[in-house]
């Protein structure tokens, strides 16, 4: 199984990934609390496309190494920088799924873009999760506060619940499966304990809105408007508002795990995007 190993920070990590195809590189990106094995309804179209993709687990969830710490974006991002470097990659395209959208942004910032041509934000937390007076659409504090709490003593409970309202699994049962929600349960479970707590509280805290200006390639911005997770605009409204090149889809009825539910949808535009 193919692995980078780094140490670059604190500790030694070991980050799995796929690498697929041949063509010009897209790297996938997973949201949380998942693993490389959400892109599962992408990963193939993109290879029959014609496209290289490379797909990784974040450290401390999937197959890659479960650090003590290491878990703010910058920390994140250089494992997505080393990943690059390792596979002396260029011409590439960050592809980043809800959390995954802080690494791409995040390596304009720290990285400026370098090797670097297209990023795409699908269903992304970008720029701000959190309510505040000037983000009066963002989560509440409380809610916030409760999925923490959740975390710290029912970390297993809560994520057993936590995947039907990341499909909007009752109103979209046509959709998504009862077995992939037992699915995604078993990866997000086998993450670790403190890996989902810290990630949670990156994506829950930190403040993308200055950092927008960095992204300085084209940008495709994709959102459900039905988003329980991620209210789009707190997120994508923001996003396409921020970055100036930048191509904003919202798609009708379609929930925060869109990649599933909306499968079609999003490759279709991911793909019309990529060619351009």
């Amino acid at each position: 199984m193919p692995f980078l190993k780094h140490k670059k920070g604190k500790e030694k990590v070991r980050i799995f990934y796929q690498d697929y195809g041949k063509g010009d590189p897209v790297i996938l990106i997973h949201g949380w609390p998942l693993s490389h094995q959400a892109w599962e309804g992408q990963i193939s179209t993109l290879v029959d496309a014609g496209y290289r993709v490379i797909a990784y687990d974040r450290r401390g969830f999937g197959k890659s190494s479960q650090p003590l710490e290491g878990y703010d974006y910058s920390d994140l991002t250089m494992d997505l920088r080393e990943l690059i470097l390792e596979l002396d990659l260029s011409h590439v395209t960050l592809v980043g799924f809800s959390m995954g959208g802080g690494e791409v942004v995040r390596y304009f910032t720290d990285y400026e873009g370098d090797r670097v041509v297209k990023a795409a934000l699908i269903a992304s937390i970008i720029p701000i999760v959190s309510q505040k007076e000037d983000n009066p659409d963002g989560v509440p504090q409380k809610d916030l506060n409760d999925i923490m709490d959740a975390l710290k003593t029912d970390r297993i409970g809560f994520l057993k619940g936590f995947h039907e309202n990341f499909y909007n699994f009752k109103e979209l049962k046509d959709r998504v499966s009862q077995a992939n929600l037992d699915y995604d349960f078993s990866i997000a479970s086998h993450a670790s304990p403190i890996a989902t707590i810290t990630t949670a509280e990156a994506w829950a805290t930190t403040d993308f809105r200055a950092e927008l200006k960095n992204v300085n390639v084209p940008t495709l911005i994709v959102h459900g408007n039905a988003d329980n997770i991620v209210p789009y605009k707190t997120s994508a409204k923001q996003a396409a508002e921020g970055i100036a090149k930048n191509e904003y889809h919202l798609i009708p009825g379609a929930p925060h795990g869109l990649n599933l539910t909306h499968q079609e949808e999003l490759n279709k535009l991911l793909l019309e995007f990529l060619k351009k």
